[in-house]
């Protein structure tokens, strides 16, 4: 079925390995990151989420919550979630939730289940997807990734910072933008108003004579 950016991100009540949740009350009034796996115990989901262990300070500072979800159950998750914080050498608590879809319903509901990788019983594995969904519960960004495929999860943070950061300033962020790197004014603000808004953003010059290519610090 699958959901389309700017769509509410549906509030779902799930079994976790951090209890029940009902997800628009666990969002609270953060950003949210929920990102599915094919299984527990296997090699490429264990660097993924002790990946995302590491990352966990840099997400609680940009108020980003982090939801994990496979078709495995609780327990398996308990069980894996100690041979992630062992590969990654870290102990304690495991700092985020892992959802338990064995019956497929959020998979299906979410269009996360991949065609090709399957469990031993023939059933469809969910794929490497992600969803970052606002404050306001809706759909900011997603991303389907074949079972091969590892996601960079720097990446993610740096979309993350990019979200936000155009979420209330009237830029967009270029290609390989990172934190602190130059913006572009977006084409909506007239000259007039990048001049008070940007007073330092610039315009480059191209054939076309065109003044599209605005450039201006990271507000």
């Amino acid at each position: 079925m699958g959901i389309n950016l700017g769509d509410e991100f549906p509030n779902f009540k799930a079994e976790t390995s951090q209890g029940d949740i009902q997800f628009h009350d666990w969002i609270g009034d953060s950003w949210t990151i929920l990102f599915s796996h094919p299984a527990d115990y296997t090699p490429v989901c264990t660097t993924e989420l002790g990946a995302v262990i590491k990352l966990v300070p840099e997400f609680q500072k940009r108020n980003v919550k982090l939801i994990a979800l496979s078709c495995d159950s609780v327990e398996d998750h308990l069980g894996w979630s100690k041979d992630i914080q062992s590969y990654q050498k870290c102990g304690g608590d495991f700092p985020y939730p892992i959802i338990a879809d064995k019956e497929r319903k959020l998979a299906v509901q979410l269009g996360m289940l991949d065609p090709v990788e399957k469990d031993k019983a023939g059933l469809p594995l969910t794929c490497r997807a992600y969803f970052i969904i606002g404050p306001d519960r809706k759909l900011k960004l997603s991303a389907l990734y074949p079972a091969t495929t590892g996601r960079n999860f720097d990446e993610i943070l740096r979309v993350i910072d990019s979200l936000q950061l155009t979420a209330t300033k009237k830029v967009a962020t270029p290609a390989n933008w990172k934190q602190g790197g130059e913006c572009m004014v977006v084409p909506s603000v007239t000259p007039e108003e990048a001049a008070k808004l940007f007073p330092k953003h610039r315009v480059q010059d191209v054939p076309s004579g065109k003044s599209y290519l605005r450039f201006t610090p990271q507000p």
